[in-house]
């Protein structure tokens, strides 16, 4: 049964809330205005939902920040497989892109930018994949010794999130960064420059230029380099991957779908910039 206490309509002070995820009252001011619109709305075209929006969001997020599995959710939540279904519908919907994106430009409009980005930065992160993850969807990185899946995103000058794809760990930058680039085009028409590392360097540097219109800029470690040096531009998305692995769900792979894995990178984001924007 629902929980009336922990209504949309509750306060901060009313729910039984965990600090690390739970949705504040400013945030879900935020938020509700971007979720999906629910299937019933007007007595009729299916049965009306049974549990409040921000409970189910904030089961999602308690997920996602604690990294355990679905059926230990606690118990003044939701049941398992019911947020698990609604999580799941909204990755197939593409809701949760949908969200990311709008609370993005929000960000970018209060730091007084165009919500259209010129510049980007690409980089990728490999991460160990667990039983969960079938083996036709996983790869060794024999670079950096890890059996599972690797995320490869491009992110503006300023850290926030324009787009990710998840690959087996085993395919190599420059052959996911064809992929990525692509993506990256179709989406925002306005970027005409790009950051990446030594990998990405050789005919895709020639390929970007010539089909995409993209002029990608590699940076490279000089040979006198040790240890952790801060390198210019490539800092900014090395940060990003900082921000997501905070959540837990994000540091080791244990979705049985690539695409559940990017919708989980989404979600990271989306905590991140609705508490920023929340507290200013």
């Amino acid at each position: 049964m629902s929980c009336p206490s922990r209504d949309e309509s509750a306060t901060d002070s009313d729910r039984q809330a965990y600090p690390s995820s739970s949705v504040t009252d400013k945030q879900w001011a935020l938020i509700a205005p971007l979720r999906p619109t629910p299937g019933n709305t007007h007595g009729k075209g299916g049965r009306a939902e049974k549990y409040p929006r921000r409970l189910v969001l904030d089961a999602i997020f308690y997920v996602v920040r604690g990294g355990i599995p679905w059926r230990q959710l606690p118990r003044e939540f939701p049941p398992p497989m019911t947020v698990y279904g609604i999580y799941r519908r909204w990755v197939r919907d593409g809701a949760w892109k949908r969200l990311h994106d709008a609370l993005r430009d929000q960000v970018r409009a209060r730091q007084g930018r165009n919500s259209l980005p010129t510049a980007a930065v690409i980089d990728s992160q490999s991460v160990r994949g667990t039983d969960t993850v079938p083996a036709d969807s996983r790869g060794y990185d024999g670079g950096k010794k890890i059996n599972g899946r690797k995320r490869h995103i491009a992110v503006d000058t300023g850290g926030l999130l324009l787009t990710v794809i998840v690959t087996m760990a085993g395919i190599q930058d420059r052959d996911a960064a064809f992929q990525l680039l692509t993506s990256l085009r179709s989406a925002f028409s306005t970027i005409t420059l790009v950051w990446a590392d030594g990998g990405s360097a050789g005919r895709l540097v020639t390929w970007a230029k010539i089909i995409l219109s993209l002029t990608l800029e590699v940076v490279r470690r000089t040979d006198d380099m040790k240890g952790f040096v801060v390198l210019s531009r490539r800092w900014v998305v090395e940060r990003t991957f900082a921000w997501i692995s905070k959540h837990r769900r994000c540091v080791r792979d244990y979705e049985t779908r690539p695409e559940h894995r990017e919708a989980m990178v989404y979600l990271s984001m989306i905590m991140v910039m609705s508490r920023r924007l929340a507290r200013t």
